[in-house]
């Protein structure tokens, strides 16, 4: 049985499909392959024109991945820009790439980039068929470098914006965790001691015949309560938790909603304001960099921010633009843009330097957001572990004061 590959009139669609197919020739021989076509009855009428009669054909399952990290995005990014900067053609820079991967996931994802651009697909067209991996405006950045034949440039880019973002991610994780980790302890530890602990002193307690103090009867009502409702509660929880995530991914209404609400929360409200800020800059001082028209980065950057209001704001922003606005006068009706950006968009637009005062803007808030951060870290370490040494010992307090009363009266 030979193996073969059809020859095929034009470059494949995005929209084709892979299929392993056998097929008789004209002296009767056994032919088999792997070809893309739109559908079966397309790749039969593709394999008939080559003089093969089709026996079998099968559509071959496209594994999905999942989405990669922006740390693994970003590294992969870089070593191939670097490897293209060095002279390698593509298709090499990808097999020395994938050989040099240990997770399986990203040798898969190099592996169909790869059979893609074998087919006849640019860089572009095959990332895009990994959409959930590559986001649309890392799809508009590689078009746009290959149009321009500046592919090596724009990946390099492409990859300081991840790490320049994922750093700031970093940051504000690390903001959050400290003080959430010390929470969770001190509600497992508190938890514990209702469950395990007050019932103890309960029994203790009943043996004194005497009124015990309103702080401890609180502290044992709770246990009780804690004790019959408490798994009734972790599995409403849960069940209500479930039904918000499905309710997430229905409702686009409901997600603009709490990201409205989340971001005017006092204090975390404006630190969030200002990292989407700095994330929508920069995604947009990079696509302009790439050469793209303002609307059409604008497209690629409305989901820069990570939340649905920007997402929305910026469309309305695009369409002002379209209608011949500039963009600083567009941006001026939302108060999701702050003064600052749209002052600096206004000298950028004004001296033809619009991409380089958005990274300037990006990179001023960055620092200022960094320095609020420090300040609040500094701050809610503190006040995190007074906050547990109040509920600790106040609850253990509350066990102990009938002994004290016990040891007085005696």
């Amino acid at each position: 049985m030979n193996q073969r590959t059809l020859a095929r009139s034009g470059p494949p669609r995005e929209s084709e499909q892979t299929f392993d197919w056998t097929a008789r020739d004209a002296d009767g021989r056994m032919q088999r392959g792997r070809s893309r076509a739109s559908g079966e009855n397309a790749l039969c009428a593709m394999l008939r024109r080559q003089g093969l009669r089709p026996l079998t054909v099968q559509a071959v399952a496209q594994r999905r991945l999942g989405k990669l990290s922006r740390r693994d995005l970003a590294n992969l990014t870089r070593q191939l820009a670097v490897l293209l900067g060095a002279g390698l053609p593509l298709l090499q820079a990808l097999q020395m790439l994938s050989r040099s991967q240990a997770q399986p996931a990203v040798q898969q994802l190099l592996a169909q980039l790869h059979a893609d651009l074998e087919q006849g697909l640019s860089l572009a067209a095959a990332m895009r068929r990994q959409r959930p991996i590559f986001s649309e405006r890392y799809l508009a950045l590689v078009e746009a470098g290959e149009l321009s034949g500046r592919l090596e440039q724009l990946l390099e880019r492409l990859a300081r914006h991840l790490e320049q973002t994922e750093a700031l991610a970093r940051q504000l994780r690390a903001a959050l965790l400290y003080p959430a980790v010390v929470l969770a302890v001190a509600a497992a530890v508190l938890t514990l001691i209702m469950v395990t602990v007050v019932p103890a002193f309960e029994n203790t307690f009943a043996s004194f015949g005497a009124q015990l103090p309103w702080a401890t009867q609180w502290v044992i009502a709770g246990s009780r309560w804690l004790l019959q409702w408490g798994p009734a509660l972790l599995l409403a929880l849960l069940a209500l938790g479930l039904a918000a995530r499905q309710a997430w991914a229905r409702s686009p209404q409901l997600v603009r909603r709490l990201d409205t609400a989340v971001l005017e929360l006092p204090l975390w409200g404006a630190m969030l304001r200002q990292a989407a800020q700095v994330r929508w800059s920069r995604t947009l001082a990079t696509l302009l960099g790439a050469g793209l028209p303002l609307a059409e980065a604008l497209q690629a950057a409305r989901g820069a921010s990570g939340y649905l209001a920007y997402a929305q704001a910026t469309e309305q922003v695009r369409g002002e633009v379209l209608r011949g606005s500039s963009l600083h006068a567009a941006l001026a009706p939302s108060s999701l843009f702050s003064p600052l950006l749209q002052q600096m968009c206004a000298v950028g637009e004004a001296a033809g330097t619009l991409e380089q005062l958005l990274e300037k803007a990006a990179e001023f808030q960055e620092s200022e957001l960094s320095e609020r951060l420090e300040q609040l870290t500094r701050l809610i370490e503190p006040a995190t572990i007074v906050v547990m040494g109040l509920l600790v010992g106040g609850l253990v307090m509350a066990l102990y004061l009938p002994v004290f009363q016990m040891g007085q009266i005696v």
